[in-house]
């Protein structure tokens, strides 16, 4: 049995094919291992961004907090907890000019929490959420996984740093592109990501 956390983050709802796979991923390990499934929404429940009440409160010992310290480092908190007791964590991004979904940002902006999920050493940052599987989910209209696109893919990088940063280097990226090039397109690359969803339960069962 394990803990599955599912953070999705686009603000298409139903139409929003990172929020679809992510979803059939996430609930594909569930079936297969067990244990309960944690899903956080980003974009129906964003979280703030972060302000001096975070900033402040999460370096301030918790009997000196203000009100408001205490009220921003507790959502903080809950998001760490999460990913803490999560063993399988299944991302969902779809780019937003050419990057990242601004609530998944400040999702990120909340759980790297240094002491917490990084630390420094003598050789310097040590993430400190080891151990744990990701599936990354990107989904972009063009096709940023090769071609002249490649180096305008500020999403997946980027979130490839973030997560290791915090110690989460076991990620294995999953991506749906290439869908703005008309209505067969779409379908052949949502038949392409359906097919690696299928070998990647296969394996993880």
């Amino acid at each position: 049995m394990s803990h599955t956390l599912l953070v999705t983050s686009s603000p298409r709802g139903g139409d929003s094919l990172s929020t679809r796979f992510a979803t059939e991923i996430a609930e594909g390990i569930q079936a297969r291992a067990g244990g309960p499934l944690i899903v956080r929404d980003l974009a129906a429940n964003p979280p703030p961004h972060i302000a001096p009440a975070y900033i402040q409160g999460r370096i301030t010992s918790p009997g000196d907090r203000t009100s408001e310290q205490v009220e921003a480092v507790k959502v903080a908190q809950e998001l760490v907890d999460e990913l803490k007791v999560a063993d399988v964590i299944v991302l969902g991004s779809g780019m937003i000019n050419f990057g990242l979904p601004s609530q998944l940002k400040a999702w990120f902006d909340h759980v790297t929490w240094p002491g917490v999920t990084f630390g420094y050493g003598d050789t310097g940052p040590k993430g400190l959420l080891a151990g744990k599987k990701v599936y990354l989910v990107t989904a972009t209209g063009g096709v940023f996984s090769e071609g002249a696109w490649a180096p305008f893919d500020f999403q997946t990088n980027y979130l490839l740093h973030l997560l290791g940063f915090i110690g989460l280097t076991d990620v294995e990226v999953v991506r749906v592109e290439g869908t703005v090039f008309g209505p067969d397109a779409a379908k052949a690359a949502i038949a392409n990501t359906e097919t690696a969803i299928k070998a990647l339960l296969a394996k993880a069962a």
